[in-house]
């Protein structure tokens, strides 16, 4: 399946008093579909995933579904450090009907590669959907090797990564290694364009949030072939992608959000709101790309 070229890591949207805030959830799902998104990713790490019940997935997704279902791809984050429990939490998505799930490389037990492979290979055989890998070495303290990847790559219904390593000489090597119609997301806003210039398909976004529709259009120039237009984009969005990670994901985008009349900013422990610097930081590029 083509989930999409641009596709946004929905965050979470929570009341006041902490919990989930459903209504939020299905409005701001319908408006990234309406703003430059082919699709959505819910229940990742940007949905304060680890702060979320298994019945608060579920019926996050449920909502998600409800407003967009058949009108957008979904994917969902179903990935943990237990294969067990990522091959539970993947049925039960699959049985509630989504498009595809995204599979994070297990965090802090610190698997070998052969160990990553077989945890990969063991969740894909237990579903019928597409499954998305995620490297992000920065939160899950390994990094899957391009070789691996490839090796993954083999297996029918994985069909693409998210890759976050931060690196484009791994996005290199992987591209040569992979088969053609093997998918390279980008992980990081501010990579997208030098990884689609050595083979990445898109992105899996969070600065999309805001700029969904600026997002699109360096893309599709891309794309189109107007290198110069998709570079001027790129350079212009910069200071926001680069803002948005100023502090842990994703405190600066809920801050974004509630600048433009989506939640309120909210986030649940160990996480804390954006202090008045991050603010700052924050409203300054908003402002300059006229988004307030």
């Amino acid at each position: 399946m083509d989930f999409g070229r641009v596709l946004t890591a929905m965050v979470t949207p929570f009341l006041d008093n902490g919990e989930v805030d459903y209504d939020e959830v299905k409005r701001l799902a319908v408006h990234l579909i309406e703003n430059g998104n082919d699709g959505l990713v819910v229940c990742g790490t940007t949905a304060e995933t680890p702060t979320l019940t298994h019945d608060e997935k579920i019926n996050i997704v449920k909502a998600v579904k409800e407003v967009i279902g058949g009108k957008a791809a979904i994917v969902v984050g179903t990935g943990t450090n237990c294969t067990r429990t990522t091959i539970e939490a993947t049925k039960e998505m699959e049985a509630l009907g989504v498009d595809g799930v995204l599979v994070v490389a297990p965090y802090y037990n610190k698997p070998s590669q052969e160990g990553l492979y077989q945890h990969f290979k063991a969740v894909a055989e237990a579903t019928t959907l597409p499954v998305i890998l995620y490297n992000i070495p920065g939160r899950c303290g390994i990094n899957m090797a391009p070789e691996l990847i490839a090796r993954l790559a083999q297996i029918p219904n994985i069909v693409a990564v998210k890759e976050a390593a931060g690196s484009i000489e791994q996005v290199s090597k992987i591209k040569t290694l992979v088969p053609d119609d093997f998918v390279i997301y980008s992980g990081d806003d501010s990579l997208t364009l030098p990884m689609m210039a050595v083979g990445g398909y898109g992105i899996i976004s969070v600065a999309a949030h805001v700029v969904g529709n600026q997002i699109r259009a360096m893309v599709d120039a891309y794309v189109a072939g107007d290198v110069a237009g998709a570079a001027a984009q790129h350079k212009a969005l910069y200071p926001i992608f680069k803002s948005l990670f100023i502090t842990s994901n994703p405190v600066p985008v809920k801050y974004a959000l509630n600048q433009v009349g989506f939640g309120n900013g909210k986030v649940r422990l160990p996480l804390v709101e954006a202090n008045a610097q991050e603010r700052e930081a924050v409203l300054k590029t908003m402002k300059d790309l006229n988004l307030v």
